[in-house]
């Protein structure tokens, strides 16, 4: 099991700081993470958001390959149906060329209104979309059309979907599926034998929501603070541009212990022996290739992202490697 990182670059009003400073911070924590042993640095992408949410991840991937020598970089998840397909393999191709072939690509479907106006693309068919994406990369590489190639030659694909269904659309791809719910593992596998792909095409990592620290009742009171605005920054933006109401704020000391198939609405919290058994308990025997967590949450103090991204590569990734 690779254990790795998650970074969007979120720059909130209440914590607003030089971009410049946090996007160079942040390259240097993820040197320092592959430094510290992390296997996998992951980004993410929004567009509009009001605390400058990273916008493109390939770029910025093209960055951290610049600056790292071993870790897997990936997008977790890139919005396929905003790109266009060609777009999207050329600038997978020179980050993965950057990188000596380090390159994951997860691709997403999207959400959100607002993005979907802004590129003029088609919210209502966004699955299908982005199922197409996943299929016109793989002939645009297999063509040969596009110079140069990626160094992997096939820059692996995981869907992005959360549901029964969205498994059952990656299995029916043969791509990767970029959750760890063992919840969908049946509609993923089942897809897969259906659609005729080796089982060996079966491919698992995600995110877990969680934070990690030496001193859980220190550390807490700040956490919050930033957990909450992440997630109700979430929600509300969740239906911007719909006639749904925005949802109520959370209260995250609500959260821990929930279900951690909840995206939003779960969140495990602790030290390091308490999140590796969390996590080791909920994927159980499910055969995963990534598990990656927050780096940083929504303007955090830079030496509380320090400490964390120390405290998961040293103490958490070996519990969960041993696990």
């Amino acid at each position: 099991m690779r254990v790795g990182v998650y970074f969007d670059m979120r720059n909130p009003p209440g914590w607003r700081q030089d971009p410049t400073r946090l996007y160079g911070f942040t390259l240097e924590m993820c040197e320092e993470a592959e430094r510290l042993g992390a296997d996998s640095i992951w980004l993410s992408e929004h567009h509009l958001f009001e605390d400058g949410y990273l916008n493109q991840p390939l770029a910025f991937a093209a960055a951290v390959a610049a600056r790292t020598k071993r870790a897997r970089i990936g997008t977790a998840v890139l919005l396929a149906p905003l790109h266009a397909a060609a777009e999207i393999a050329e600038q997978a191709t020179l980050a993965d060329i950057i990188s000596g072939g380090r390159i994951d690509l997860g691709l997403g479907a999207g959400y959100r209104v607002p993005e979907f106006e802004l590129f003029g693309a088609d919210i209502g068919r966004r699955y299908t979309t982005t199922d197409q994406r996943a299929r016109e990369l793989r002939a645009l590489w297999a063509s040969g059309r596009l110079t140069p190639a990626p160094v992997q030659g096939e820059i692996p694909i995981f869907m992005g979907y959360q549901g029964p269904q969205g498994a059952r659309r990656a299995g029916l791809l043969g791509e990767g599926l970029l959750s760890v719910n063992p919840a969908l593992t049946e509609p993923y596998e089942s897809a897969l034998a259906e659609a005729g792909h080796s089982p060996a095409r079966a491919r698992r990592g995600g995110s877990v929501q969680a934070w990690v620290t030496d001193d859980p009742e220190r550390d807490w009171p700040v956490v919050k603070k930033h957990l909450a605005y992440q997630l109700d920054s979430y929600r509300r933006y969740m239906v911007e541009g719909t006639d749904q109401p925005i949802p109520r704020p959370v209260d995250p000391d609500r959260l821990i212990g929930k279900d951690p198939g909840k995206v939003l609405g779960s969140f495990m919290y602790g030290t390091p022996e308490m999140v590796a058994r969390g996590i080791l308990d909920y994927i159980g025997d499910l055969a995963v290739e990534d598990v990656f967590l927050w780096g940083s949450l929504a303007g955090m103090p830079e030496p509380m992202v320090a400490q964390a991204i120390e405290t998961i590569c040293t103490k958490l990734a070996p519990l969960l490697r041993a696990g």
